[in-house]
């Protein structure tokens, strides 16, 4: 597999938003930046194949879609269930979605 069948898309949620938006996208040594400037500053990042390919065909600034609301939840939960401490703050840090470890170019 080479490192540009990677994806990384990034998103975000504030309370004005009606919907996440997407911040990010990008394949190949883009999407290896995207999680590695995600790891740098604690946002966690998710793996899912399915979701990274779908998010990753819209225009960044776009807020996702109704149909795609209830698989972004599930992000959510499952940070909130995997680190119990970001429950104790304002908002859950918005999730990096990869559809796995990004590999770096060789």
């Amino acid at each position: 597999m080479s490192s540009f069948d990677n994806k990384a898309v990034a998103l975000k949620y504030e309370g004005s938003d009606s919907a996440p938006v997407v911040v990010a996208s990008g394949l190949g040594y883009m999407a290896q930046k995207i999680v590695e400037v995600a790891a740098e500053n604690n946002i966690p990042v998710y793996e899912d194949t399915s979701l990274a390919t779908v998010l990753s065909q819209f225009k960044l600034g776009r807020e996702i879609p109704e149909e795609l609301y209830q698989a972004v939840v599930e992000i959510y939960v499952y940070f909130l269930k995997f680190d119990p401490s970001l429950r104790m703050k304002e908002a859950v840090p918005d999730p990096i979605i990869s559809p796995g470890p990004v590999q770096p170019d060789e």
